[in-house]
């Protein structure tokens, strides 16, 4: 085994990593070394992909980001890449490194668009400062976007990928993937597994993330003035604050069960009786079994006033994604190569959803979490430590050429 050493600057003062010779004995540079070199190449690629605006919700500047970011893997890689269009969402991309291959593919995954509204760049520049970069997007997940193309660049340029591999970067994560969710599940059914390029948890991969679900409810009762016949009306709000209640009810924090009525609206004015109220509901569950529970429990719920009718749609939209025996085993590879760099790799069980969700429900193993180093998703604050950038994409690359 031959070792050299490379410098990043979240790892003072090396890295030792073992370089495998060649059939032909050739030791050509490592992809390690390409990306370490090419740290400020990635930071620019980060600034202008964070400065595409990208709200899930507006398909004109979805649009404009798919474009780019098809030119960009068409220029940068040597690959096939396809524009997959969407009537309704943003457009997909789709890229295919290696043919001809026995062996399935690895699926990676990744989304562009984020929660921030069109103009939150305004207010919210992208920035660095004592190597912390900010801006709307920049931790879910554009950094981590960002350093699985360099990954594949480095790939390609000095490394030796075991099997093809497909990435797909989609555009409505944020929003349940209800238009990529049928793509999704297709291109996991023909990979060996999925690697997904969220944001770590504190540093964490996830192999594991709990099922998310909604429900909606409508509550309908009868308007009449409160002052004068009140007794002529249906309070469709006393009957929420009921159904609420209930909901409260079917928390099982134990078992990994958790029900919050999110939104709640209702009413008209302050002098008429409310004749409907609409109830917005988060649930998360760690077992299909859960799942079934949960849905059955509110779908069956009845008025306690028999006049009030109640409309409940709704049900689980993202399956559990549990930690399997394969998943485990790509967590010890990554482990391995993670010690290769000098750092450690932990995972963890996190109760949000990714795609990664559909992939494991499919049947493939998953290895989630592996984007960019930060903090503060969803929110104002959020950042990526520029600094850990080429060590987790060095670190992803390599697991592209072990798995």
């Amino acid at each position: 085994m031959v070792v050299r050493r490379i410098t990043f600057a979240s790892c003072q003062p090396y890295i030792i990593y073992p370089v495998r010779l060649f059939p032909d004995g050739n030791i050509p540079m490592k992809p390690a070394e390409f990306i370490s070199e090419n740290k400020e190449g990635m930071i620019k690629d980060l600034e202008t992909l964070v400065n595409f605006e990208t709200p899930s919700t507006d398909k004109n500047l979805l649009d404009r980001a798919a474009d780019y970011l098809l030119k960009y893997v068409e220029k940068n890689l040597s690959c096939e890449a396809e524009l997959i269009e969407n009537a309704t969402a943003g457009n997909n991309v789709s890229v295919r490194i290696g043919r001809g291959a026995v062996k399935k593919p690895l699926l990676i995954l990744a989304h562009y668009d984020t929660v921030w509204s069109k103009g939150t760049l305004s207010r919210i520049p992208f920035s660095i400062s004592d190597g912390i970069a900010r801006g709307p997007g920049i931790f879910d997940m554009k950094g981590g976007l960002v350093q699985g193309l360099w990954a594949l660049r480095s790939l390609e340029e000095y490394g030796r990928p075991n099997r093809p591999i497909e990435m797909l970067i989609t555009s409505d994560e944020e929003t349940g993937s209800n238009f990529s969710r049928e793509l999704i599940e297709t291109k996991a059914r023909a990979s060996e597994a999925a690697l997904v390029l969220e944001p770590p948890q504190d540093g964490k991969v996830k192999t594991a993330r709990k099922g998310i679900g909604e429900f909606s409810i409508n509550v309908l009762g009868k308007a009449a003035h409160a002052g004068l016949e009140p007794w002529k009306g249906v309070n469709a709000i006393e009957e929420a604050a009921r159904v609420i209640l209930f909901l409260q009810s079917l928390n099982r924090i134990e078992k990994g069960t958790t029900i919050n009525v999110c939104t709640v609206n209702g009413g008209t004015r302050t002098n008429v009786i409310a004749d409907h109220t609409s109830l917005g509901v988060d649930f998360r569950v760690a077992s299909e079994a859960e799942a079934k529970n949960v849905v059955k429990s509110v779908m069956s719920i009845k008025p306690n006033n028999p006049s009030i009718k109640l409309e409940i749609s709704g049900g689980l939209n993202r399956p559990p994604m549990q930690k399997t025996y394969e998943t485990a085993r790509l967590l010890e590879v990554a482990k391995t190569i993670g010690a290769e760099f000098g750092t450690s790799i932990e995972d963890c069980t996190v109760g949000g959803g990714s795609d990664g969700n559909f992939c494991a429900a499919v049947g493939i193993p998953v290895l989630d979490g592996l984007g960019a180093v930060g903090n503060g998703a969803h929110a104002e604050t959020e950042f990526v430590d520029l600094n850990q950038m080429p060590l987790r994409a060095a670190i992803f690359e390599r697991l592209l050429e072990e798995l």
